[in-house]
């Protein structure tokens, strides 16, 4: 993709960087060298590392006196604000923030308005949520700065609401009741073309009010996704008509088994009554973006949190992880059950016994347990622990440890196993050494990526035992690291020997 000159000097803003698209963007467009300036009522809460090019000032659309020195010598602002989850009165709160950044905008000789806002046919019987995206277009562009307004379906991606109820409605219900309005038609668009299309409309000349419908190559309806998704992780659901279940109810039955809350789940589903296809060829016409199928959003989406999971340190995904109160914490599909314990020896000996750990070591705790499992996954066909591992001391990125494989090692830093034994999902353990000033701390990591309702309960049901076998663990890691470092000491050798 390439960049005009006079796109590379200029001073783009976005609003609502610490949402989902506005993240996604102000990554991308760093990525791309741009200079840009990120606007966020409370800047701390902008977890971006200092980078060339960016800018992160305070600003709040309710409060406009704060909007004159955030938009000052910006050439095209992003606005991706919205207040859905701000109670009955968002639609009102939304249109008062659109008309405060647009006489901002004005003000300050903003060249564009660039804004996302939802598709729904105009002369259709729209939601309020949607009613007011529409609106939201409106106000922007009624103090003469040229707004360039883009209407968008669901949007598909790692970590996308919409993409997260799909999962989670079909991880966790093998028959699902069908409303009415699961059979309603869409066009669901994948993230990575909202950002394409996103990033060309800072060059694409715009005269007053410009609006672009934009989907994915492909009309399905929300049943459909349900399908496509459970296709994809290999899992049989079926879907029950019901005639009966109306908006309310089904917000309540969503808060139930999704990450959404009531207010916000009514409002979705107020959305996915109204078909939101694309009418209007003029978006492809325009832009040199050939949007990807639902099969390539979702499998992408797939794919990208993988990788963007496996980038992540454990802590990093911790703190954006959704807790609960039984089981560990949940991090998109994944469980994650996490402890660490401080140890008075230097990081090189923290890790000996970890870098040690399986084969004839054992497992520091629980040895018998271990066993057993081992046997249960033999008898089921599984590779229990009779892999064992090649050398005592040696150990290797790929080379199998009994049941698991070694994915990442970093020497006297981090260890990552991969399980090969028989699970109803994936699953992973870590280990993470972190040097502290007088001493190190040890952090063992449990991931689980249940596959369905069966992935579930053998997590939920088996927590106690893993609780108490990871615990044991890392006790026994801590003690033996202790022994290493006096042993080492004793004989005048290098810590960790």
């Amino acid at each position: 993709m390439g960049w005009p000159m006079e796109t590379s000097a200029a001073r783009i803003l976005v609003t609502g960087p610490t949402g989902y698209v506005g993240g996604r963007l102000l990554r991308l467009l760093l990525g791309r060298g741009l200079r840009v300036r990120a606007m966020a009522r409370t800047p701390r809460n902008l977890e971006a590392p200092a980078r060339e090019g960016l800018e992160v000032v305070q600003g709040d659309v309710f409060a406009p006196e704060t909007l004159r020195a955030a938009l000052e010598g910006v050439d095209v602002a992003f606005y991706l604000i919205h207040s859905m989850g701000a109670g009955e009165e968002f639609a009102e709160r939304d249109a008062q923030a659109a008309r405060h950044f647009a006489e901002a905008a004005a003000e300050a000789g903003i060249r564009k308005i660039v804004y996302l806002g939802g598709l729904g046919d105009e002369r259709a019987a729209l939601s309020r949520h949607l009613a007011s995206r529409q609106e939201v277009g409106e106000v922007l562009a009624s103090t003469g700065v040229p707004v360039l307004e883009f209407r968008a379906s669901i949007i598909i991606g790692s970590g996308s609401l919409s993409f997260e109820i799909v999962r989670a409605l079909t991880e966790r219900l093998p028959v699902m009741v069908a409303p009415r309005w699961v059979h309603t038609p869409a066009q669901p668009i994948a993230i990575e073309d909202v950002l394409a299309y996103l990033s060309f409309a800072m060059d694409t000349p715009c005269v007053g009010h410009q609006i672009y419908e934009i989907g994915g190559s492909d009309v399905v309806s929300y049943g459909d996704l349900l399908r496509e998704y459970a296709r994809l992780r290999g899992l049989r659901r079926y879907l029950l008509p019901v005639p009966f279940l109306s908006p309310a109810l089904s917000s309540w039955w969503l808060v139930l088994v999704t990450p959404a809350n009531a207010l916000v789940g009514r409002k979705l589903i107020d959305g996915v009554r109204v078909a939101t296809r694309v009418t209007s060829t003029r978006a492809l016409e325009t832009f040199p973006v050939r949007p990807m199928s639902i099969r390539q959003a979702m499998e992408r989406a797939l794919v990208f949190e993988d990788r963007q999971f496996a980038e992540t340190r454990w802590t990093d995904a911790l703190s954006a992880a959704r807790e609960t109160s039984y089981g560990g914490q949940q991090f998109g599909s994944r469980i994650i059950d996490s402890q660490e314990l401080f140890v008075g020896v230097r990081p090189e000996s923290a890790f000996a016994p970890i870098r040690r750990i399986g084969g004839d070591s054992g497992w520091y705790y629980g040895t018998f347990l271990w066993r057993i499992r081992g046997l249960m996954d033999e008898i089921a066909g599984g590779v229990g622990l009779r892999r064992g591992r090649k050398s005592v001391d040696y150990l290797a990125v790929g080379e199998t440890l009994d049941w698991w494989r070694v994915e990442e090692l970093e020497p006297d830093r981090r260890l990552r196993l991969r399980a090969e034994m028989l699970v109803p999902g994936r699953a992973w353990l870590e280990f993470e050494v972190r040097p502290e000033a007088a001493g190190s701390t040890i952090r063992q990591t449990a991931i689980f990526d249940p596959k369905g309702i069966l992935g579930l309960a053998y997590w939920y049901v088996l927590y106690p035992i893993h609780k108490l076998m990871f615990r044991g663990m890392l006790r026994q890691i801590a003690f033996r690291a202790q022994q290493w470092e006096r042993a080492a000491a004793m004989k005048g050798l290098p810590a960790g020997s």
